[in-house]
């Protein structure tokens, strides 16, 4: 992968969004597994936190946190391990269908008795 411009890997992956944005991100990645794991991605690390999984659990209140990095952190001392791989899952569909960036669906949501609607200044 380091010897594939990124501007090949996002044509490859020209599809999802934010493609140029993610080739380069592929392009560290591999850098950083080869650098600091020896070409062995480690099983051991933790919870992937995108966007949806960083917002989300901010809006929720269940962390307060400035970066994905750092919501990764929060989550690990705070979420039992056993739902770490799950909890991606659920808050992407979620992030992508309900509690969306802009003007969240609120009026629809399951969870809104338990949200503290952290930074929602409009919704839905």
């Amino acid at each position: 992968m380091q010897r594939v411009p990124p501007g090949r890997i996002a044509r490859l992956i020209y599809p999802v969004g934010f493609y140029r944005t993610k080739a380069r991100a592929i392009r560290a990645i591999c850098r950083d597994l080869l650098g600091r794991f020896g070409g062995r991605v480690p099983d051991e690390i933790g919870i992937c936190v995108d966007t949806h999984v960083h917002r989300i659990s901010n809006r929720l209140g269940y962390v307060r946190t400035k970066t994905p990095e750092a919501t990764e952190m929060a989550l690990r001392a705070r979420l039992p391990r056993r739902y770490w791989i799950g909890y991606n899952d659920l808050l992407v569909a979620f992030g992508q269908n309900v509690c969306t960036p802009l003007r969240p669906r609120c009026s629809a949501c399951p969870v809104r008795p338990l949200c503290r609607r952290v930074g929602v200044t409009a919704s839905r």
